[in-house]
């Protein structure tokens, strides 16, 4: 009895010290005691509280260490780092190790290694397994359930990741191709709609009987058969769907409700985080987990733009339909040409608040001696000692702990939103490898979003699984290649009742299984973007006849241009070509109460900014933030206290004077009054925080 009154003391304490810590911003890194050369876990956390660090994540990447044998189990390492973290007052996020198996299970079960058209993986690398097969499910399952029995109790873990950066691995094993016939049986019921819906008959790839359902490393290659490509890539989006619920699931019978369980989603990687992630359908996702989580790692020094944490926090955000978030890993030094100038290490912290996020990690505390990782540097470098990268995170640590209960759980209501699509994504993939392209589908959608940013259009994201439009009142959508009926008819009803779409090229083109649409093109959407055509091509030379947009030599069409001949569209701009002259690039048509614009080409960076401005004016959103101009940044956001918070952002090396144009209040970091209209300075790298009164 006394010990069940203990569990029931234990619980409440644990659930007030997670409260009470949502009440400040967390700060923090990941730790991984296992990888130190020596011993130096109190200097470290003596390190740690001195910059200010509040959290620490560790456990994800040691599954071999925790179970070094096949059900030999070993928690030293965890154990020590829990109770001196609890000791220093230091919070823990446990991750589950499944990211990256262990050398005895390779060699107990080969088929654990995921086999990809490319042919099976072999061990070494992380992320090389089949996260469907069921020898791994077993073994992954019982180091979840090992770890979590273990340490559930303990009061230093507010919150629990599961995996690590999930996504398919390409899988395409004989399990997984049983696995998507099973699905297929199931969403089209017979091969006859199959066949129909997909095209089959082309090439003689009808599929006659279930039992002869081709291999997906054959017909599914996006060369032969885009829908079959399509669909198949759905089905691997929904196995790290159903993979990240079930571990969720399991954690969450051990987790208390005071903590939470998260995950690290990342983006399409360039050498550094880039767009939308064409393995995981993020927003399906994040819907298990309380906390949707993120990794954003971005270039720095001279190409420093701030573009890439935003993205990243914006589509974080907008994956729980507008929560707060976690930064879960970003870089502190990161690769040798990241090392942060002076300020830039404190401008990105406040960058990552500025989009919502309730935590800031870097990933990691110390540099790597060896493997693979060694050069990708951590907030300490190889000596552990003292850095100017670690000198100005406790600036960070310092400002972050004095002025969290202002800037947590900021609130962000924005007017325009980017919906994008996996599918689409996927699609459009494909139909530009049919004709040789160099730009996939977040080509297409960079130039829009970083448009957007740098005339500092607050954007969230939607995709086509959010039920309401109506709270934007402009939606870009970029390159729609795929998408239903009802998606297309939904997005014409935003505009009829209001609404503003801009849509760039190639969108409406095709159904949901990317079947080419026999209507006439842009398909659904012609009725409210008023225009029709019949022929595309690569442009040679081309440009926007008189430069509508003041473009000067920016004023180009590039990669692709669609012939738009205008029904009851207003030109906003033709093309400049002796043959395509008479043909539409740009339209604007009004619809019922909205307007719909389409852009028929793709176009420079500048001239792409030059028509969204066109557009946010013609929705009225041209207000005061857009006044300022990159490399000035506003965002902005309601705290808690219900007082508006203004973010100005300084993305250049070289100090800035502006007019601060918004409501009397002060300015956090200096604690200085500021005024409407009263004229600033703001250093190089530098950021302001007011909060209005």
């Amino acid at each position: 009895m006394k010990k069940h009154i203990f569990s029931i003391i234990l619980f409440f304490i644990s659930f007030l010290v997670f409260a009470q810590s949502q009440e400040k911003l967390l700060f923090g890194v990941a730790y991984y005691d296992e990888y130190m050369p020596y011993e130096r876990l109190d200097k470290d956390i003596a390190m740690m509280k001195d910059a200010g660090i509040n959290v620490v994540r560790i456990a994800e990447s040691t599954w071999s260490t925790v179970e070094p044998h096949d059900n030999v189990w070993d928690f030293k390492s965890i154990d020590k780092v829990l109770n001196a973290m609890h000791k220093a007052g230091i919070k823990v996020i446990i991750g589950t190790p499944t990211y990256a198996i262990p050398t005895w299970l390779a060699k107990k079960y080969p088929s654990v290694l995921v086999t990809t058209p490319q042919g099976q993986r072999k061990y070494g690398a992380r992320q090389n397994m089949d996260i469907t097969n069921v020898h791994y499910r077993f073994h992954a399952e019982r180091v979840i359930r090992k770890i979590m029995e273990h340490v559930k109790n303990h009061p230093a873990i507010i919150g629990y990741q599961v995996d690590n950066e999930t996504k398919h691995y390409g899988t395409s094993s004989e399990n997984v191709q049983k696995a998507f016939v099973a699905y297929m049986k199931d969403k089209f019921k017979t091969l006859d709609a199959v066949n129909k819906a997909f095209g089959l008959d082309y090439w003689s790839n009808r599929i006659n009987k279930w039992e002869d359902f081709p291999e997906v490393n054959g017909t599914f290659s996006a060369s032969i058969n885009a829908s079959l490509n399509s669909e198949f890539s759905k089905f691997q989006r929904k196995i790290v769907t159903d993979f990240l619920a079930w571990q969720t699931k399991i954690v969450k019978e051990y987790a208390k409700p005071s903590q939470f369980v998260t995950q690290n989603f990342d983006l399409e990687w360039r050498g550094y985080s880039y767009g939308i992630q064409p393995d995981v359908d993020h927003f399906a996702a994040a819907q298990a987990l309380d906390v949707a989580g993120i990794d954003i790692y971005h270039p720095s020094q001279d190409n420093l733009t701030g573009i890439e944490i935003s993205l990243g926090g914006d589509l974080t955000r907008s994956m729980k339909g507008g929560k707060n978030f976690f930064v879960i890993e970003t870089e502190a030094q990161g690769f040798p040409q990241w090392v942060p100038y002076p300020n830039q290490l404190r401008l990105q912290a406040f960058s990552h608040v500025a989009s919502g996020a309730n935590m800031l990690e870097y990933w990691h505390w110390h540099s790597i001696h060896n493997s693979m990782e060694t050069y990708w540097k951590g907030l300490l470098s190889h000596d552990f000692e003292p850095n100017p990268t670690y000198n100005e995170a406790k600036t960070i640590g310092k400002d972050f702990a004095r002025l969290s209960d202002k800037l947590i759980n900021l609130k962000k209501n924005n007017d325009v939103a980017i919906l994008f699509s996996n599918e689409a994504l996927t699609a459009f993939n494909a139909f530009s490898f049919g004709w040789g392209a160099r730009e996939n589908y977040n080509d297409i959608l960079r130039p829009y979003y970083d448009a957007l940013y740098k005339m500092n259009v607050g954007t969230d994201f939607i995709d086509p699984s959010v039920k309401d439009f109506s709270k934007y009142k402009l939606i870009v959508v970029p390159a729609l290649y795929a998408a239903s009926d009802d998606l297309l008819k939904k997005l014409n009803q935003f505009v009829k009742d209001g609404g503003h779409v801009l849509y760039t090229f190639k969108s409406g083109f095709s159904d949901e299984n990317v079947k080419v649409r026999s209507s006439i093109q842009p398909g659904i959407i012609n009725e409210a973007c008023g225009i029709s055509y019949s022929q595309f091509t690569i442009p040679q030379n081309v440009s926007l006849k008189n430069d509508p947009f003041s473009a000067g030599k920016e004023n180009k069409v590039t990669t692709w241009m669609e012939l738009i001949t205008p029904t009851t569209a207003k030109v906003l701009a033709y093309y400049e070509h002796p043959s395509w002259g008479n043909y539409a690039a740009v339209t604007q048509n009004q619809f019922g109460k909205g307007t719909a614009t389409y852009v028929g080409c793709m176009t420079t960076p500048a001239l792409t900014e030059k028509i969204i401005k066109n557009v946010v004016e013609k929705a009225n959103l041209w207000k005061t933030e857009q006044q300022f101009v990159f490399p000035i940044i506003v965002k902005s956001g309601v705290n808690q206290q219900a007082k508006n918070i203004r973010y100005v952002f300084n993305y250049s090396a070289a100090p800035q004077a502006f007019k601060y144009a918004f409501g009397n209040g002060t300015e956090l970091l200096s604690n200085q009054t500021v005024t409407k209209d009263s004229n600033l300075n703001i250093e190089a790298w530098g950021v302001k925080i007011i909060e209005e009164n």
